[in-house]
């Protein structure tokens, strides 16, 4: 099995061809096609490789599918005899990617 653990928007995902991920809101245009050239570690097949802090030359090919919304996150704060109470929500923006190819060198 080949997959590669790579680094977009500060976060780490294990990608592998053909799969989805769910990455945080990007700015290009559904249908377009993207490089993550932030690959920290790869798996080919039982032989690991490990970046010091990244391979060099490993690329992933993604495509981008949709962008879409998260499900709603609700906060309230409250302090306790002052008549403070806040209710707010939030919904994360994120993009779905297809995993095209994985280069490695």
């Amino acid at each position: 099995m080949k997959f590669v653990i790579v680094e977009q928007g500060g976060k780490q995902y294990r990608v592998a061809e053909g799969k989805t991920v769910e990455v945080d809101r990007l700015s290009n245009e559904v249908g377009e096609t993207i490089t993550l050239e932030e690959v920290l570690l790869s798996v080919n097949d039982g032989k690991i490789a490990v970046g010091t802090p990244l391979i060099e030359g490993a690329k992933v090919q993604a495509k981008v599918i949709d962008h879409f919304k998260g499900r709603k996150i609700l906060v309230f704060k409250y302090r306790p005899k002052q008549r403070y109470r806040v209710k707010s929500g939030h919904r994360q923006q994120y993009t779905r990617l297809l995993i095209e190819s994985i280069e490695l060198e």
